[in-house]
């Protein structure tokens, strides 16, 4: 009567790249007869002398005309419009100008802001704002190659003084991000916010990669796209000062790979720091969005929560009927199942090893057709968390064991009325397992398993194997206040295999019994027997070593 039970955890932990390539090379010439367009002259440009903006003999070779601006160097107020033709753009390797704006002195942000403006019909139109507020602008168009993709060359340079102070960083979008039609629900990229930045918009791709960094510190995340449209709470787990947050879209052409999208600067006000959390591949390729928590570092009173849920496209979607979470502190470990219904998972666990800082671990099931008494899992998340609670181990509801169920409280009540002593309520629920619990022969033989094997499920079906005797003696023993825990280790003759029984604390004492030994045994023909004993409640530890050997316990 043995149970094979061992659980293995895979975390596949993912990596993305993302390539680009360019290249400037400057070919430069006069053009003598710049296209005639209506000149747009202000107050400030009445006194300068200006000079016609110079087109590059690349601008020439590809026939555009750069409309605006008119001028090699000129004034302006807070925004210039770049807008232009190019005749030959079915030619270009590319559907994008490239527009450098530098400032002649360092911002914030630096001294560069570049702009990718689509190419529609061979019209390209953009205004743009100055980052750096009141100064000196350097500015060059650049269009793309007609023989190589990713290479750039020089249409026109010019100079703007800009008069206005205010600094205005627009939002800007690499090629990649264009075509994923990538839009965001923020009218700057450069925000200034507390803690949390609130990220939110549309784009045609399945998912986004983000990449937020300070200083030496990076945390990098996937996050799932629903009909276009995405929204998600983003911690700025690196305390005061600016996170730079990169977005970056699948790439088209190779899987796992991501290309850069845009870039978001976030002024972070406060001093808070947190810790952010590691995922794993299984989040993105399970489809798992994790709503709670959304940073690490956590101290709670002993019981904390998550919640999630999974995308209905993904791999295995509907097959996921529930979650495990692996809550380690030191050599100590406990495993906890928490349901998916809907697609949705919420619930809580305990850390029952006393105060400390616990290492948690999200992990969802393998999906496999064949039965198994084995269940492998794959972490999609890793975080800290801390608590302040006591040492309940032995006492505390876990998996398999619910007792804090009222069905199982109000057995345990009618099993031990009467009975004072801790002996006396240990025998009794010992007896009731063994008296009213059969030997399932076929759910061993078959291996017919599963991941919500529990003391409910034994006692509504008043059957199981060793780990399900287990479950519902220890859940009573606790619901009585008894401290009991689930022993691991092999037992039988002459052949041993992977077994289950239980220790309860007894009077300061900790004393083994083995419910499902009490309750009978299997003949010749392997039927179970019905034979109630109390050899195996505290037998002799001598003569109960020669048949059973401990190999741990299980949380």
């Amino acid at each position: 009567m043995a149970l094979k039970h061992h659980y293995y955890t895979a975390l596949l932990i993912s990596c993305s790249l993302f390539l680009t390539a360019c290249s400037d090379k400057e070919v430069v010439n006069q053009v003598q007869n710049p296209p005639v367009v209506e000149e747009q002259k202000d107050q400030d440009n009445v006194d300068l002398q200006l000079d016609p903006l110079e087109l590059s003999s690349y601008a020439e070779e590809v026939k555009a005309t750069i409309i605006s601006p008119l001028y090699k160097e000129f004034t302006a107020n807070g925004t210039i419009e770049i807008s232009g033709y190019v005749e030959k753009h079915a030619e270009l390797k590319s559907n994008y100008v490239w527009v450098k704006v530098n400032a002649s002195e360092d911002g914030p942000l630096g001294k560069q802001l570049d702009y990718y403006i689509p190419i529609k019909d061979g019209n390209f139109s953009e205004t743009l704002s100055f980052f750096n507020g009141e100064g000196e602008y350097k500015i060059s168009i650049q269009l793309p190659d007609i023989d190589r993709e990713n290479y750039y060359y020089d249409a026109a340079t010019f100079k703007v003084n800009n008069t206005n102070s205010e600094s205005v960083r627009d939002v800007t979008f690499t090629p990649f991000g264009h075509d994923a039609s990538l839009k965001l629900d923020v009218g700057s990229s450069f925000v200034k916010t507390q803690e949390n930045f609130n990220f939110s918009g549309t784009v045609d791709t399945e998912e986004l990669m983000l990449r937020l960094k300070k200083d030496s510190e990076t945390w990098k995340h996937v996050i799932s796209i629903k009909n276009g449209e995405f929204a998600v709470n983003i911690p700025l787990f690196f305390g005061r000062g600016i996170h730079e947050l990169e977005v970056m879209v699948p790439d088209r052409e190779r899987e796992n790979y991501y290309q850069p999208a845009t870039t978001i600067f976030i002024d972070n006000t406060s001093d808070r720091v947190m810790q952010p959390l590691e995922f794993f591949r299984a989040y993105e390729e399970r489809g798992v969005t994790l709503e709670h928590p959304q940073y690490g570092g956590d101290e709670v009173n002993g019981i904390y929560s998550v919640k999630g849920q999974i995308n209905p496209v993904a791999e295995f979607a509907q097959e996921t009927t529930h979650i495990y979470i692996s809550s380690k502190k030191g050599d100590d470990e406990a495993l906890d199942v928490i349901p998916v219904e809907n697609l949705i998972f919420d619930g809580s666990f305990y850390l029952r090893f006393g105060p400390g800082t616990y290492e948690i671990t999200l992990s969802v099931p393998e999906i496999k057709e064949e039965n198994s008494d084995r269940f492998r899992f794959f972490g999609f998340a890793k975080f800290e968390v801390t608590s302040t609670a006591d040492d309940n181990r032995d006492l505390l509801p876990s998996r398999g064991v619910q007792s804090d169920a009222p069905e199982i409280i109000t057995l345990a009540k009618d099993l031990t009325s009467g009975k004072q002593a801790a002996r006396e309520k240990a025998l009794a629920i010992y007896q009731y397992v063994a008296k009213n619990v059969s030997y399932d022969v076929q759910k061993y033989k078959n291996n017919e398993f599963s991941w919500d094997d529990s003391a409910i499920k034994t006692l509504n079906t008043k059957t199981g194997v060793c780990q399900d005797y287990a479950y519902l003696t220890i859940a009573l023993m606790r619901a009585s206040g008894l401290e009991a825990r689930y022993v691991e280790g092999r037992a039988g003759s002459p052949w041993p295999g992977n077994h289950a029984w239980v220790e309860a604390n007894i009077d300061g004492q900790w004393v083994e019994m083995d419910p499902t030994w009490g309750s009978g045994y299997l003949d010749r023909n392997d039927t179970f027997v019905a034979n109630y004993n109390e050899d195996y409640f505290d037998p002799d530890a001598e003569e109960f070593g020669k048949t059973h050997t401990r190999t741990g316990v299980k949380y």
